[in-house]
């Protein structure tokens, strides 16, 4: 079994001060540094999703700093590929499944829980794999959005905590 965390837009725009920050982000970071370094200690690859809009303004901007990765998350991640879209689904359009190759067990986090999270997790590119949503490794814009989107996906496929994950 070969099982790769996936980080998905851990972006500046999710940020305070940026274009859309998002309910505990920077808690939510700081867990993720720590899961990245509990999955590369227990053999796991480690695979970064970035959001880059075509907009000349707004969310993930191209010509904007807030499209880019959070710095602690990069440090982290090492030489991790990073995978760049430009819609929801991580898989539409972009070259992931290719970087997944040989894995078996996909690990998901990120922002945003209902969204990004969301489509990438039960999108039919994912369908030959084993996908787990890591709750407590992801946010939305409030609270409640981020546990109704759980709730949704834990009707769908596995969800379950960091802790449970890297025992």
């Amino acid at each position: 079994m070969s099982r790769t965390l996936l980080v998905i837009d851990i972006q500046n725009d999710y940020f305070p001060g940026g274009v859309l920050p998002l309910h505990l982000a920077e808690e939510i970071e700081s867990r993720i540094v720590t899961a990245i370094e509990q999955a590369r200690w227990a053999g796991d690859r480690i695979v970064l999703v970035r959001h880059v809009s075509p907009a000349p303004k707004g969310l993930f901007a191209a010509s904007g700093t807030g499209n880019a990765i959070r710095a602690k998350i990069l440090t982290a991640a090492g030489a991790a590929p990073i995978v760049i879209k430009q819609v929801a689904d991580a898989f539409q359009e972009t070259d992931l499944a290719k970087v997944l190759e040989g894995t078996t067990e996909l690990l998901v986090c990120g922002m945003m829980t209902q969204n990004c999270v969301a489509f990438t997790a039960i999108s039919r590119a994912a369908d030959s794999l084993d996908v787990t949503v890591i709750g407590d490794l992801c946010t939305g814009p409030s609270e409640i959005v981020h546990n109704i989107a759980l709730n949704a996906l834990g009707s769908k496929l596995s969800v379950a905590t960091a802790a449970e994950t890297w025992s």
